[in-house]
């Protein structure tokens, strides 16, 4: 529900009480995060989203820190109503290490000043080291497994050892080898799969080391994943729509689009006043011509249509259809 200025001038009023920030809180989904236990050199960052439930535009001045150990970046400044904003709190992993809290105001300008405070937490570790530090799969054909490996080092302890690795991703799997170890210092190879059942789609996630480490707070070490899997047949525009006036007929176009070389063995829909034709344009693109009868009774049409193609990856691809028929009343001089 959106609040208007004179809600929140009676908010701000009451700012002596502490209440008068409570408005501009109101527009974070959370306030905190807790980072865990991060190896040294890896990559560690969150994002904090805002949205501007209010009437007016809103202005976010700046966002500081009150840690060198996280640095806040922003991607927009003014929001109109419904926009939203992120803020990345960045964990420098290279530079600091043990325990780490830190807090990054939100500082609001403009007609409705205030300040939003963001709680970061995190415990870095100094003897485990990750290089690089995170797995990055980069773009990844749909349908294909993707192998990318980094390095983990550690100093301390001559029995120190990685005991498994945890992914609460089913498409994602990681296995560790050690590759060195002489008295406390021990080298591992860390090899992560992103499977070939892996959804079209970023991805975003961790993999975690569970080491021996008697403190169970820092024996879970997360490494960050990011890639995308790129899908291996696009369908444009998706959804398709159009318009008809009874009686008549409308005429729409898809293009399907393939990494390699396809055929697209048939195009359905269960209603029947779908048809379609097509032409290979090329040897992995097609022009689909969907054309809809209208009968005589006016209202929204919504159905799916069936592209079948001889792709492992993508058998039957469905895109929603919706058609909008007005009728054609005549004109009275």
């Amino acid at each position: 529900m959106r609040t208007n200025a004179a809600v929140l001038m009676v908010l701000l009023s009451a700012g002596s009480s502490g209440f008068g920030q409570e408005w501009a809180k109101k527009m974070f989904d959370h306030t905190s995060h807790d980072f865990g236990t991060v190896a040294r050199g890896a990559k560690a960052e969150h994002t904090f989203v805002l949205e501007n439930i209010y009437e007016e535009d809103m202005v976010i001045s700046s966002v500081r820190t009150t840690c060198g150990c996280t640095h806040p970046k922003l991607n927009k400044r003014r929001l109109k109503t419904w926009e939203k904003a992120e803020i990345v709190a960045e964990l420098d992993t290279r530079t600091f290490y043990g325990r780490k809290d830190s807090t990054l105001t939100v500082v609001l300008g403009g007609q409705f000043p205030a300040e939003v405070r963001l709680r970061v937490y995190a415990y870095i570790r100094r003897d485990v080291v990750v290089q690089p530090g995170k797995i990055l799969f980069g773009s990844v054909a749909e349908g294909s497994d993707s192998q990318r490996k980094v390095t983990v080092d550690y100093a301390g302890r001559s029995d120190w050892r990685i005991v498994k690795v945890e992914s609460a991703n089913p498409h994602l799997q990681g296995q560790v080898v050690e590759t060195h170890r002489l008295g406390g210092r021990v080298t591992y190879d860390l090899h992560a799969t992103l499977k070939s059942t892996t959804p079209a789609g970023y991805v975003r996630d961790h993999l975690v080391l569970i080491t021996n480490d008697p403190n169970q707070r820092t024996a879970r070490v997360p490494i960050a994943v990011e890639g995308i899997v790129a899908p291996a047949v696009t369908v444009q525009p998706s959804p398709l729509t159009g318009t008809a006036a009874t009686g008549e007929t409308a005429s729409m176009r898809l293009f399907v689009q393939a990494r390699t070389s396809f055929q697209i063995l048939n195009v359905h829909c269960d209603d029947q006043r779908f048809t379609s034709a097509m032409r290979k344009t090329a040897g992995n693109s097609y022009l689909i011509l969907i054309t809809f009868a209208a009968g005589e009774t006016d209202g929204e049409v919504d159905e799916t249509i069936r592209i079948e193609t001889d792709l492992a990856a993508a058998k039957v691809l469905e895109v929603p259809v919706h058609v909008r028929v007005t009728s054609c009343d005549p004109v009275t001089p």
